[in-house]
């Protein structure tokens, strides 16, 4: 495994190149003969970078063609295309690349939330001459960094690289493919070929359902008015708020908790159900009973605790999202549709049998909590129920029981069964991770209360980790910069209509010429980080930061907490938190 990365200015380009294995840097400037003796020498291995599927990998195979570097980078990050349509030459220079990168995520986020040195190089990208020796090797040490920074990405997402190296495996599929999105080894996996379909809206309702009190739902639907995937009917189902959309279903009373007996409800792989039972699968697929042959294989590996069930499971799991994608080749929007709506009109049908029986706390694209009596005869009630439902729609259910729940809306709540153990969705009340270390001594905090019924305070007071405080902020491509501490003061100015009102005015402060952020609560009164969109507008304060904040982009892995951090701040986002789910303090 070679991991590498790219860096490209207007004269120079440079690379480094790790060989994990033999423990082997190599470092190489605007030397292309250099660049071909190392491809010619590790050609058979395979080249891991971030972002490398739609960068890194086209500057190398441009420089090998002979081309300027700049212009490639300039024909994807300027102009906005993709690598290979930049010259067909690409395509003749084999290059086995993986990309580690996860959606819309940056690699020096995911180093800062791995407690790493974020400071970045002081080298401008668009610096309009030769760099100097002194540049170079900043810019080298950075580069050097970031490899290795992304060689701990992947050891700790190791599942990602697996899982595709699983479905080569199961598939016999060549190496070379190591590259493809897991939606596209779907599409090659299952013989897809692209064709065009004129029919999204013509819907097809399944011939099971049966719809009587919630009827109008099914209706709207099948309304050609509400064929646009902006519009979403909004009305109450068993006493609960919901939302029809074409993208899925969602409802829940808002701010709500409560002990009891409560049932998670969830039907077992429905979407790819739905695609087998009632034929809504890709019509690009040239055998669609592969499709059911992979799901039945995937259920004996699974009965037998084999692996390999787990690339099945991608393969069964990626192809609805691929129906949604017009570059891919299962791209086919009607019988998405078919799916997506197919399946709330469905569990709309359970509900609608279930009402008056329990009552309904959520409803979700592919499941319901339901709280019911704590007696056998409605257990059993809702269990007769649930069965003819199964039967007749051919679906399968899966319950688990909880004792307790928090709930701030559909897509944030957590449940809790008599023995803490717990399930749990949403930002303020998922498990803090490595790769998701923003502000994670609010989410233990949070968790702590509703498993343990633990004070906030005492979390956030009892622990001396400077990195569980720390919040990751980064200048997206819409700002031009970061500001931290300016001078901000009201002014009335008076408007076109001669009315006086108040205004901030920004002046002075300190430009920031890094994009990502490590920020904390300071103690004193010392000043706010901002981003900077242009002259004319204001400058915004980044979401959950601090009004007194300070930068550490240092590392700190393994660094107690300071004197100077103001843990109160903290005590306070965490109780507003309970306060969104309904919590009384």
């Amino acid at each position: 495994m070679i991991f590498y990365d790219f860096e490209v200015f207007k004269y120079d380009w440079m690379v480094v190149l790790i060989d994990v294995i033999n423990e082997k840097t190599t470092s190489i400037v605007n030397d292309k003969d250099a660049l071909e003796e190392f491809y010619n020498a590790h050609k058979e291995d395979i080249f891991i970078g971030y972002n490398s599927r739609n960068y890194d990998q086209w500057i190398f195979k441009g420089i090998l063609c002979g081309f300027n570097p700049k212009e490639i980078n300039d024909f994807i990050i300027v102009k906005g295309q993709k690598g290979g349509q930049f010259s067909q030459l690409f395509y003749k220079i084999p290059l086995i690349n993986f990309d580690i990168m996860p959606p819309f995520m940056g690699l020096k986020q995911l180093e800062g939330y791995m407690g790493s040195d974020i400071r970045e190089t002081s080298v401008p990208f668009d610096i309009d001459r030769k760099l100097t020796q002194g540049e170079i090797e900043d810019t080298i040490k950075y580069c050097i960094h970031d490899v290795e920074q992304t060689v701990e990405v992947f050891c700790r997402m190791r599942e990602e690289f697996d899982s595709v190296m699983g479905l080569i495996k199961a598939f016999e599929l060549p190496l070379t493919d190591v590259g493809k999105t897991k939606a596209q080894l779907s599409a090659k996996i299952l013989n897809c070929t692209k064709k065009k379909h004129d029919d999204e809206w013509d819907l097809i309702i399944p011939d099971t359902l049966r719809l009587g009190k919630y009827k109008n739902v099914l209706d709207w639907y099948l309304n050609p008015v509400n064929h646009n995937y902006s519009k979403e009917l909004s009305i109450d189902v068993a006493g609960v708020p919901h939302s029809f959309r074409w993208g899925g279903l969602h409802g829940a009373i808002p701010k709500y908790s409560g002990e009891g007996v409560y049932l998670n409800v969830d039907v077992a792989s429905y979407y790819p159900a739905l695609m087998i039972e009632y034929g809504f699968g890709s019509r690009n697929m040239a055998n669609p009973d592969k499709y059911r042959e992979i799901r039945d294989l995937r259920i004996k590996y699974k009965h037998d605790k084999n692996p390999m069930q787990a690339p099945l499971k991608i393969v069964l799991n990626s192809t609805y999202g691929a129906m949604k994608d017009k570059y891919n080749a299962l791209y086919d929007p009607r019988q998405a549709n078919n799916v997506c709506v197919g399946g709330q009109l469905l569990l709309l049908d359970l509900i609608e049998k279930l009402e008056g029986h329990c009552e309904l706390i959520q409803s979700n694209t592919d499941g319901l909590i339901i709280k019911i009596p704590d007696t056998d005869d409605a257990f059993n009630t809702i269990d007769d129920i649930c069965f003819e439902w199964e039967q007749r729609t051919r679906m399968q259910l899966e319950f688990d029981t909880y004792a307790r729940i928090y709930q701030k809306d559909v897509n944030n709540y957590i449940i809790v069964d008599d023995e803490g153990n717990f399930k749990s969705k949403g930002a303020y009340v998922k498990k803090p991770k490595p790769l998701d270390n923003d502000l994670p001594i609010l989410k233990t905090a949070v968790l702590e209360y509703f498993i343990h019924g633990v004070p906030v305070e005492d979390t956030i007071n009892g622990c001396n980790e400077f990195i569980q405080f720390q919040k990751i902020v980064k200048v997206s491509g819409k700002y031009s910069h970061a500001l931290y501490n300016p001078t901000v003061t009201t002014r009335k100015i008076r408007d076109e209509n001669g009315k006086l009102k108040t205004i901030k005015v920004f002046e002075g402060g300190h430009i920031q010429t890094n994009r990502t952020f490590r920020v904390f609560a300071y103690n004193q009164k010392t000043g706010s980080l901002y981003k900077v969109k242009n002259a004319k507008k204001n400058p915004e304060k980044f979401a959950d930061t601090p009004e007194w904040a300070s930068i550490y982009n240092q590392s700190v892995e393994g660094v107690p907490v300071p004197l100077w951090l103001d843990k109160q701040w903290y005590i306070d986002k965490a109780i507003g938190r309970l306060r969104d789910f309904g919590v009384k303090l």
